[in-house]
């Protein structure tokens, strides 16, 4: 401690609490033991005095450890959350070296490292700071020390440039000490943080606990990206069996309405079998999960000539539909099985002609609204609750129930069906989903 910190610290003791309370304690005893008795007052004196003093040189070494702890604590805990806060939103995506090289430049500015390198197992993933024309990104780890820990996992400080070990020829930056930490995942080491330093000898503790609190913190991101990942795969994987079971279901209806035909009119069967033989070989191509209004609407519109087939003047189809909404984006298939329900169970039981009102509007700047709205049956009250579940009724079971879970899926629980139903009136089904369009290179994006 230098002539100033420890003139500090005595100023800080004598201006204390607990050293004003020792020193009343002391003069209230000295005064006891003079009143008790007064031939020997010299020796209580000298005899509180060196008290005194003891306790308060004792109480002032561990104030100091205790503010050296604390301006530590600062030194390394505030960092380490601006680092934190900055570099977490980044992480999300896995370590790469787009992800990497973000990081490092977040942890090079805040700790005042001369040079910050991030690597997996093999190679460098990111470097800033001097030296970086010797050892670009993209390159295979060539420091020995950085393969020592790879390979054991034991975080390294390194007081001099010899300890480095790098292996590039004529490595000749200024860099002359670091500490290394490993970067883990799964119970293996997945890479590295290297902080470096210009100056020799010990690192200072501070930058070897930031170092290895950002180590742990790129350590437990590594492992959350995948998690994400993992769970990305598997809503992956429901909604594509979902989508799956909307086609053969399609299939199924269709093919029933054409069989019902082949007796009564087989040249217009097989005219609707050659329509609907073109339309499923085009909904076929359709590898994405979704398509624009205007592409919906054109599987939409082969559906109804199959339908109208069979019902004839007794369906009516009204569209209203915004202009400025036919490249809005919405999941494949997410209209026509509402259509369909409207048909089958709206307008079918009703002895009257009935009509399916298509609504496609919007919501502000950020929403768009899609409804099917028919003046059939209705659905009882006491079945309303139940229709969305998978599996309840016939016939549009799977399509309601696979529309409302997909769109759950991919928009969110409070973006799912919405049902409006009154018996003898008819049933609205709706739902809304955020403005988004597809411009000419297929790109989505918000509007």
């Amino acid at each position: 401690m230098n002539r100033y910190a420890l003139t500090k610290t005595l100023r800080r003791t004598m201006r204390s609490k607990t050293t004003h309370v020792l020193l009343i304690s002391h003069v209230v005893v000295w005064v006891l033991l003079v009143v008790v008795c007064p031939p020997a007052w010299a020796v209580f004196f000298a005899i509180c005095a060196l008290s005194f003093l003891f306790t308060a040189v004792f109480v002032g070494y561990k104030q100091a450890q205790l503010y050296s702890a604390m301006n530590t604590y600062d030194r390394i805990f505030t960092p380490a959350m601006q680092i934190a806060n900055k570099a977490l939103p980044f992480l999300r995506t896995g370590l790469n070296e787009q992800t990497a090289a973000k990081v490092a430049e977040i942890i090079k500015e805040i700790s005042g490292a001369a040079a910050v390198a991030i690597t997996d197992d093999k190679n460098v993933l990111a470097y800033l700071g001097i030296g970086y024309e010797m050892h670009p990104p993209g390159e295979p780890v060539v420091t020995q020390a950085t393969q020592d820990v790879i390979r054991d996992g034991k975080l390294r400080i390194l007081r001099n440039k010899k300890e480095f070990q790098c292996t590039k020829p004529n490595c000749s930056c200024a860099l002359q000490s670091a500490v290394i930490a490993p970067l883990t995942y799964k119970g293996r080491v997945a890479g590295t943080v290297k902080l470096y330093l210009t100056q020799k000898g010990d690192v200072p503790d501070h930058f070897v606990k930031l170092a290895y609190g950002m180590a742990e913190l790129l350590s437990m991101q590594i492992e959350l990206a995948e998690i994400d990942y993992q769970t990305h795969l598997a809503v992956e994987a429901k909604l594509d069996a979902l989508q799956a079971q909307i086609n053969p279901h399609f299939l199924f209806n269709t093919l029933n309405t054409i069989g019902a035909l082949i007796r009564i009119n087989p040249s217009l069967a097989r005219s609707l079998l050659y329509r609907f033989a073109s339309y499923f070989r085009y909904s076929l191509k359709e590898k994405g999960r979704f398509v624009t209004v205007s592409e919906e609407l054109e599987f939409v519109r082969n559906y109804l000539i199959l339908e109208k087939a069979r019902f004839g003047k007794k369906l009516r189809v009204i569209q209203s539909v915004d202009p400025g909404l036919k490249d809005q984006i919405i999941p494949i298939l997410s209209l026509q099985p509402l259509i369909e329900n409207a048909i089958r169970h709206g307008i079918t039981p009703k002895e009257s002609p009935g009509t399916v009102t298509i609504t496609v509007r919007r919501l502000g700047e950020e929403a768009v609204e899609l409804s099917v709205l028919d003046d059939g049956v209705g659905i009882k009250p006491e079945i309303l609750p139940y229709v969305l579940e998978p599996g309840f009724g016939t016939g549009s079971g799977v399509g309601m129930s696979n529309v409302n879970q997909r769109l759950k899926m991919i928009y969110g629980e409070e973006n799912g069906l919405i049902i409006a139903s009154t018996p003898g009136k008819g049933t609205e089904v709706k739902f809304t989903i955020p403005r988004q369009i597809q411009n000419a290179g297929s790109e989505i994006h918000e509007a």
